[in-house]
């Protein structure tokens, strides 16, 4: 966890603003918010204010996260996404809601923390939950499929595959395979036949997401689903939880904050499709960003917690 030595000089602290993505599962909101509860503990006798919205699908919204801490007389706002890789939330839908902020209230302003992953406190999380169904099994026997969101940003997805090896080295697994439950391939079951048709008779899959949700009990489904097909063969597959609410998360989060505030933070442009071109990605280079529109933002479209169908969990 952070040091405290961080937060012993200069003046108060502006406020953490906690940016989800948001979700339509109850669950995932709870485990948001007593996330978000958790870390504003840990700052308490810290004099840091601490807020967590999301940028759509679920309330309470940035917008409203935003004008909370605007009338407690903050002017400039921390931000860290919740997200574990930079894919399009990270890069466009949530710096543009905070921008937003910004144009509606011109006393105030931001600055923007980076994606939690990859980090090693993210590695050792996923290597409790692995170890937690581990039962009797010898790690040295274990395929493990690390199984990512998934995103249109191949970026994104070529980070959630560093995840993998990066869990592989050191570690005794047999091997470490990488699938993603959406928008990209290979996904779930097809992950499952690449670990068996490797030799896997025991396979233990990971959800990489950060709390509750849709897309999580889908990976659960699918993974349990393709245990107990004849598809399955002789593969025995156990299923870890995600990385979930904890101490370990929530200092993580206090890293990137204080980085945000002290440190100098950049994106990784090095394979961006909005920078360079990539094979297949060609329309995006230099293409401007647009994020989508969100339903739960006010302007010009009430605020009600409307949501639309492109997948998010």
């Amino acid at each position: 966890m952070i040091s405290t030595t961080s937060f012993s000089t200069g003046g108060p602290r502006p406020p953490l603003l906690l940016v989800g993505h948001g979700t339509v599962d109850r669950t995932g909101v709870a485990e948001f918010t007593a996330f978000t509860e958790r870390v504003r503990g840990l700052l308490a006798d810290r004099g840091v204010d601490v807020g967590g919205g999301f940028i759509e699908l679920a309330l309470p919204t940035v917008h409203d996260v935003w004008r909370g801490l605007s009338a407690r007389g903050h002017t400039t706002m921390a931000a860290v996404p919740l997200v574990l890789v930079a894919a399009g939330h990270a890069k466009g839908d949530i710096p543009a809601a905070l921008a937003r902020e910004r144009h509606r209230d011109p006393r105030t302003d931001f600055v923007l923390g980076r994606p939690l992953g990859p980090h090693p406190v993210l590695l050792a999380l996923l290597q409790e939950r692995i170890e937690a169904v581990l039962g009797g099994w010898d790690p040295a026997d274990v395929t493990v499929l690390l199984v990512g969101r998934g995103s249109t940003d191949p970026d994104a997805n070529a980070e959630v595959c560093k995840v993998s090896r990066l869990l592989q080295e050191g570690r005794g697994y047999a091997g470490v395979e990488t699938a993603f439950v959406s928008l990209a391939r290979p996904d779930v079951p097809a992950g499952l036949a690449r670990c068996r048709a490797l030799g896997a008779r025991r396979v233990v899959v990971v959800p990489y997401f950060l709390f509750d949700g849709v897309l999580p009990r889908r990976v659960v489904d699918q993974a349990l689903a393709y245990g107990a097909s004849p598809d399955g063969g002789e593969v025995e597959v156990r299923v870890a939880g995600y990385l979930g609410d904890c101490d370990e998360l929530a200092g993580l989060v206090l890293e990137r904050y204080v980085e945000a505030l002290e440190g100098d933070i950049r994106m990784n442009c090095d394979t961006c499709v909005h920078r360079v071109l990539l094979p297949g990605f060609e329309e995006k280079l230099h293409a401007p960003q647009t994020p989508h529109h969100h339903p739960d933002d006010p302007a010009g479209h009430g605020h009600g917690n409307g949501h639309h169908g492109h997948g998010h969990g």
